[in-house]
């Protein structure tokens, strides 16, 4: 499996020709959801769910298909009958070749008084987990954790703690877009000092074989 960083939340995973890609949101590039197999979408915060994006995906592409909870769902599914499929916690299906599992239900607190939106993570080819905005431990080993480290809702002791709680064999940097060049270095040594999983942190475009 090749994974490309793209900007923000989002992630390209490409194998044998298809392609996968989650949370195409607007801190992504415009292009990040073009040339997709499939799209994954964990929520429907607009860092993490742009519709046009998506729109311009589906109607580049007539094969593109979408899974994402029902928030979502509903803002695409009139426009693409058929190709928008709604999921949530447990579900199981096969996506561009990939096989995906569906874990979590809720967006991490931000604050008391905001109400919270559902949220789903991803785990793709019971290997590599993308949680969306939140803290989910799936049922299963992880391989490698797609890691949330700069949000409103989290600091970075819950961060560590998180990885240390999922035990992955690698953790790789998202939600990185509102993080500057100064404070990388800072996150990325408290994470890798003390999560106890190998970390690294590739900038946009950049990519890996897993």
């Amino acid at each position: 499996m090749k994974l490309t960083k793209k900007s923000h939340a989002c992630v390209r995973l490409e194998k044998e020709g298809r392609t996968l890609v989650v949370d195409p949101g607007v801190f992504s590039e415009e292009d990040a959801a073009l040339g997709a197999d499939a799209v994954l979408v964990t929520h429907e915060h607009p860092d993490h769910f742009d519709e046009g994006r998506l729109r311009a995906a589906l109607e580049a592409d007539p094969a593109t298909e979408i899974w994402t909870l029902r928030s979502v769902a509903e803002q695409l599914s009139a426009a693409f009958p058929g190709r928008v499929h709604t999921v949530g916690h447990g579900d199981t299906f096969a996506a561009a070749g990939f096989d995906v599992q569906v874990h979590g239900e809720l967006h991490a607190v931000i604050h008391p008084d905001l109400p919270r939106v559902t949220n789903v993570g991803y785990l793709v080819d019971g290997s590599l987990f993308h949680p969306g905005d939140a803290f989910t431990v799936p049922d299963r080993p992880v391989e490698t954790l797609m890691l949330p480290v700069h949000a409103p809702w989290n600091k970075i002791s819950e961060v560590i703690d998180y990885v240390r709680e999922v035990k992955p064999r690698r953790t790789f940097d998202i939600h990185d877009a509102l993080l500057t060049d100064l404070a990388l270095p800072l996150y990325d040594g408290h994470v890798g000092r003390l999560g106890g999983s190998g970390h690294a942190h590739l900038a946009p475009g950049e990519a890996t074989e897993l």
